[in-house]
Order: structure tokens, then sequence, then C-alpha cells
């Protein structure tokens, strides 16, 4: 049975410091096309050298970004159609209207990106990645080594999500 009793939840501003930045050779297209094949080097700043020890070792971490690009017009919004399908041969008016959390899309209320990416190695302060789907220069907001703890042997896909995957494959 609910309580009748809710707690007021005040919206507070909250501020994040980067802990380094993304640098990468490839365009933003490459990027957008071939990010799972793509290397990058995460560079940590200085002052957050020591938080990197005890990471070699670790086969992929998960990096969190601020989509520091995104235009005003797409931060805030609730629903969109996933756009990467367009490159895929669909039209945008075929792809289901869904609300951003159901999706990857970058247009979020908050501008932040989860990555899975696979570390190379560590050179220094310098973390090398493959699969980084970040544009030179994005900033990174912290960096979590992958556990496998966090994989889910059982899941389940929304039925829209199904219907698309089986359209254009596996990798949509």
């Amino acid at each position: 049975m609910a309580t009748k009793m809710t707690k007021e939840v005040k919206h507070k501003q909250v501020t994040f410091r980067p802990v380094g930045v993304v640098r990468t050779q490839a365009s933003d297209d490459e990027i957008r096309e071939r990010s799972r094949e793509l290397e990058a080097t995460i560079e940590i700043f200085p002052e957050f050298q020591e938080a990197l020890d005890g990471l070699d070792g670790f086969s992929h971490i998960f990096v969190l970004s601020h989509l520091n690009r995104l235009k005003p017009e797409q931060i805030g919004v609730l629903k969109v159609r996933p756009r990467r399908l367009v490159r895929k041969g669909f039209k945008l008016d075929e792809l289901p209207l869904v609300g951003v959390f159901a999706l990857d899309s970058p247009t979020r209320p908050n501008p932040i990106a989860l990555s899975l990416v696979r570390l190379l190695h560590r050179q220094g302060r310098e973390l090398t990645v493959s699969g980084l789907d970040c544009f030179d220069g994005t900033p990174v907001l912290d960096i979590k080594p992958y556990r496998d703890d966090y994989r889910a042997d059982q899941y389940r896909l929304a039925d829209w999500y199904k219907d698309l995957r089986e359209k254009v494959g596996r990798d949509i």
C-alpha cells in the first residue's frame, strides 16, 4: 500500500568537475559511423592521476562524459526517434517516438553519456581505449571499471526495439 505521505523533492543544481578529456584523431562523422572500431585516448588531468592506481589489468571501463556539444534544443527533450537508424535505410517517420530513457540518444534532460569501452593500455595519466563514441575534446566526468557482476544474463528488450532490430540486424 502506497503511503499518503510524500517527500517533496527539491531540484538542486548539480555541478561536476571534469577529470579528463577525450583525445582522438577521428572526425565526428567517423565517430558516428565506426566508433566501435576506433581508438581514442582519455587524458586524465594531473590532479586526478592517483585515481588511476589499480585500474591496470581491467579489460573494460565505463566512461561517463559530458555531451558538451549538444545544441540547447537537444537538452531537456523527453521523446525522440532513434535517428541513427536513418543511416540503416529507415525514414524518420517510420521510426517510433519513444522516451529518451529508452534510448542511448545524446538528446536527454542531462547531457551525460555512458560508454563501455575496451581499455587497451595505460601510460601515466593517459588511457588508450577502443569503442569510445565521444568526440575530440569531450569532457570526461568519471571512470569506473567493468566487473563481471555487472553482466545481465537474463534480460528483456522492448517490443519496438526487437522489431527494429529484426529489420536491420543486431547492430542498431
